[in-house]
Order: C-alpha cells, then sequence, then structure tokens
C-alpha cells in the first residue's frame, strides 16, 4: 500500500515503515478554509418521499435535500468529481437561527444523510429551534457515490463465503486471509480514483466546503464515534473555521493514524473491559439480571471456552457457535437497553449446557447469539447487482498505518487473545487482517492534533464503552490544543440522548458556546437491567 501522509514539522523526518529515506517528502502545509462568499451555495430542494420514510406527510416540509458536487481530489481538479448527499432539517425558530449543525453517525461508513430526522432523540428542542441540522453521506457511503468492489452480489458471496469472524482453525485463518486478498484484488479491478481518496482528510475537505456552501463562516458539529476523527481532524486541518464540535464515544486521534495494529488491539481491551463490567453489573444487581445466579464471569467463560472447541446444538433447532456468539455479546455491549435480554439468552444458552433446560430452545430464542453479524459488506441479497458500498476498508486502510505482514496475523491473534480472550481473535482478523493488502495510494492528515479553537472542544467519554474505551476520550482531550472532557459513569457506546445532564451542558455548549467545566461526571437516565429498559 503506498501512503502520502500530511503531518506536521514535528513528525517531518519520521519515515515510513517499508519506504526508503528519499520517499519521504516534505509536510504538506494546510489548506485555507472554503470562503461562504466564494463558494457556490447549497442548491435545496423538497426531499423525495423515500428519503422521508416515517415522517408525517404534514412535516415533509420541514426538510429539504440536496446533493452538493466536489472534487475527487481537492487538489487535482482533472480527476473529476462526486456528489455529495445532504438533507437538512430547518430551524424551527428561523429568527433565531444561529446557522448550521452538520452530523455524522461514525463507522467509518455510517450514511449521516437521515440522522437529523431522528435528532429529537439525542438533541435538546431548543437545539432544533436554532441550527438547520444538516446530515450527509460521506464520500463513498450510502447515496454519495458509494465506492464498489463488486459488481455482483454472487462475486461478494465467493469471496467472504469461507471467512469467519472467529478463525481458530490453521484452515479457518488460511481460508480468511486468503478472502482479504481477493477482496483487495476486487477493490482495485472495480473501485475507481475514488479508491485514493477516501481518508478522513478527504471527508473533512469535503464538510470543509459544505459548511461554506451552506452559508456558514465556522463549522458547528455533533460526530460519533468513527466521526470524532472527522471532528478532530477538521479542527486541526481547519482551526479558524471551526465553532463547536461535540465529539460523543471518541477515538484515540494518534495512535489510530500512527499505529493502527496497537489501536486495534487498544479496541479489544476495550470490549474486554465492558464485558468484564457488564458480568459485575449482572451480578451486583441480582435477580434483575437473569444470568446473576452463581458467578456470571465462570458461566460466561464456560460457554465461550465450549464454543471454541464446538457449536452448542439448540434442542428445539439451530445452534450457538463462537463467530455468533462473539459477534452478538459484542453488539449487545453497544447498547446497555439491551443488557436485560443478553442476560436472558445467556442464561438459556447455559441451561442447554447444564440440562434439564426450561424448555425446548431454538435459534429464535436466542437471536443475538445465533444471528451472524450484520457487517455493511455482507447484507445484499445473492441474485441482485452489488448495491452495498465498502467504505468501511476503504476509509480505515486509509487512516490507519498498518506495518506488518498480513502472513504475521495468525502469530498476532494468538498474542491478543490471550489478554483478550473473548475479543482479541475477532478484532485481529478485522482491519488488521485486511488492511496490509488493501490497494490504493492514500493522502492521509496524521497530525499534529495540537491546533488551538477558540472554543473548546467538548469531548464526551463513557466508562464502559466498548468500541472507544473511555481512555481513548480521556487522550483525544490531551491531544486537542483546546478541549474539555465530560465524564459518563454509564455503559454503552456514545451517550447523547441517554444522559439529561450531559444533554443541557451540550445544549448549551452549542447555542451559547459555553464550555463546560472540567472534570465533570454524569449518569444516564435509567440504569442497567433497569425494567422498563427490558420491555421495550
Amino acid at each position: 500500500m503506498r501512503r502520502r501522509v500530511l503531518t506536521g514539522a514535528v513528525v517531518a523526518g519520521f519515515v515510513l515503515a517499508g519506504l526508503p529515506a528519499t520517499a519521504t517528502a516534505a509536510p504538506e502545509r494546510a489548506p485555507e478554509p472554503a470562503s461562504a462568499a466564494a463558494t457556490a451555495p447549497i442548491a435545496w430542494k423538497p426531499c423525495p418521499p423515500s428519503t422521508l420514510i416515517g415522517v408525517p406527510p404534514e412535516q415533509h416540509q420541514n426538510f429539504s435535500c440536496a446533493y452538493y458536487r466536489v472534487p475527487i481530489d481537492h487538489d487535482n481538479a482533472a480527476l473529476g468529481t462526486i456528489d455529495i448527499s445532504l438533507l437538512r432539517r430547518h430551524a424551527r425558530q428561523p429568527s433565531a437561527k444561529i446557522g448550521s449543525l452538520f452530523l455524522n453517525p461514525g463507522g467509518p461508513g455510517g450514511p449521516g444523510l437521515r440522522m437529523p430526522i431522528s435528532a429529537d432523540r439525542y438533541l435538546e428542542p431548543e437545539v432544533l429551534d436554532r441550527f438547520d441540522l444538516v446530515g450527509f453521506d460521506p464520500r463513498g457511503v450510502g447515496s454519495s457515490n458509494p465506492l464498489r468492489c463488486f459488481t455482483t452480489a454472487e462475486d461478494q458471496a465467493d469471496v467472504f463465503a469461507k471467512q469467519v469472524a472467529v478463525p481458530i482453525s490453521r484452515t479457518e485463518m488460511s481460508d480468511s486471509l486468503a478472502a482479504y486478498r481477493d477482496y483487495a484484488g476486487f477493490c482495485d479491478r472495480n473501485a475507481g480514483s475514488l479508491l485514493d481518496h477516501m481518508s478522513t482528510k478527504d471527508v473533512v475537505r469535503d464538510l470543509d466546503v459544505l459548511r461554506a456552501a451552506a452559508g456558514d463562516q465556522k463549522l458547528t458539529y455533533v460526530g460519533f464515534s468513527y466521526g470524532t476523527l472527522i471532528g478532530a481532524t477538521y479542527a486541526n486541518m481547519f482551526p479558524k473555521a471551526t465553532r463547536a464540535l461535540v465529539l460523543d464515544g471518541n477515538v484515540d486521534p494518534k495512535l489510530r493514524t500512527s499505529d493502527g495494529l496497537q489501536y486495534d488491539r487498544e479496541r479489544a481491551r476495550g470490549f474486554e473491559l465492558a464485558l468484564d463490567a457488564y458480568l459485575g453489573e449482572c451480578k451486583d444487581v441480582g435477580p434483575k439480571c437473569a444470568f446473576s445466579q452463581g458467578s456470571p464471569r465462570q458461566k460466561f467463560d464456560e460457554i465461550r471456552e465450549h464454543l471454541r472447541k464446538q457449536p452448542i446444538p439448540l434442542p428445539g433447532g439451530g445452534q450457538v457457535d463462537i463467530h455468533t456468539f462473539t459477534n452478538g455479546v459484542g453488539g449487545a455491549l453497544y447498547n446497555f437497553s439491551e443488557f436485560a435480554m443478553l442476560a436472558e439468552q445467556l442464561q438459556e444458552v447455559y441451561e442447554v449446557l447444564h440440562p434439564p433446560a426450561a424448555k425446548a430452545l431454538s435459534a429464535a430464542d436466542v437471536p443475538t447469539l445465533t444471528t451472524p453479524g450484520n457487517r455493511g459488506r455482507f447484507d445484499v441479497w445473492p441474485d441482485t447487482p452489488y448495491t452495498s458500498d465498502d467504505s468501511y476498508f476503504a476509509v480505515n486502510c486509509s487512516d490507519k498505518r498498518f506495518k506488518h505482514k498480513q502472513h504475521k496475523l495468525p502469530e498476532i491473534a494468538a498474542v491478543w487473545e490471550k489478554e483478550s480472550r473473548t475479543f482479541g481473535r475477532i478484532q485481529a482478523f478485522a482491519d488488521a487482517a485486511g488492511c496490509p493488502v488493501w490497494p490504493g495510494d492514500e493522502d492521509v492528515y496524521a497530525g499534529p492534533w495540537q491546533a488551538k479553537v477558540d472554543t473548546p472542544v467538548l469531548v464526551v467519554g463513557n466508562y464502559y464503552d466498548p468500541a472507544t474505551q473511555y481512555e481513548f476520550s480521556k487522550r483525544m482531550t490531551q491531544q486537542l490544543g483546546n478541549a474539555r472532557l465530560v465524564s459518563v459513569d454509564a455503559f454503552g457506546h456514545c451517550i447523547l440522548g441517554d444522559s439529561q445532564g450531559v444533554d443541557d451542558l451540550t445544549a448549551d455548549y452549542l447555542i451559547d458556546l459555553k464550555a463546560p467545566a472540567p472534570g465533570q461526571v454524569f449518569l444516564p437516565d435509567v440504569a442497567p437491567f433497569d425494567p422498563v429498559l427490558a420491555a421495550d
């Protein structure tokens, strides 16, 4: 993989692994922010009904849609253009409007177009009053010129037919690595010139143009998960054009862009920390957690170790295997409203190992533990044109710097699972397996991260966030030139909409640029295993 990294003078002498010293270029100069006065405005139009599914017809007038054309390469117009898909939810008090508030759900590869439609779930009413909320599908995602490595669903299915989530045997590991090599080959043949321009830096360049095209002098932004890297990158590429940034569920920008292998190793640790806290909470709440009798930790480990050797057949039909089990548990840790349900299903599977079970359990009774993971590149029907996109790897394999060779993965996975028994192997056989063979020539922003913005960036982190562990939020705050950390004693990935204290603070910040006092810790509105959550 070839890389061209935008860095500051502090790392100007650093030589990338695998490149001769003569290939190290002088650091590039950050571009000037787009001028609102000189940028063609967005031509908003009524949204098509298909975009507003779920919105009552009488409210359709509150939304508008557009496509906005941007260069594939902002430094080389000759490569052509792509169209970014946007949706705007109009400010409810136009006379008091502050400007636009751009939203990103993370991923990478998460479509953000419809985020304004559900914004009342995570933003306070006064924010909806004062801002036009703007959602967009980033380049290569959803309806914004989706980057596709396959032309048919059959090709995609053939490539990943033998790949599994948790490769343990020599054959499983070999097949999974071969699938990533085949995947890279299809991308190299079919993805086109956009493949070289999918990094977060490219997304940020787009976002800056969209900000100016919306008529805003400075950016106001809320980003979740990977979207926090977009926000951090914008603050450092365009500090003078930054108004207010809310980053919820943070990555470690420096580590992510300098050492992808260590970053993903620490992600696995984050999932383990969240799992251990979940099992401890289950024991503490007693009967409210169906898995609490005895030792939840020992029972969980027994199930996992059994599954590493063989699946658990269910008396009523179907089975639980190590792949669906690991995917299901990891997914449930994202949302504490699923904690009670996960406990019930874990207990039911445990009772199959220790009969008599309460009933003839079937796969339909434990869907969390028997349903294959729904990754973006797998969610297409057979015998149809390929309609998904491959932006997840296109972005991550651009931003993350992996210096190892793919054939080292079995050895790496063995080390990781010693410290992260449940999630080390599944994490190793993801980006760390695919990115070393990924094609493309990426132009990446990898720091510096200390640019001073006028208003402190608002960084929000949960103590037991599985995907972006709390330590990452602490590092984000330390690395940014001007940031404030708000901590939440909560489970789950991201918190906006689930902690009234954080929501109120966020509204004050977005509207009045009121930075929070340092050191604040908030609680979620509802505790895990609450019966109300379990009934939803």
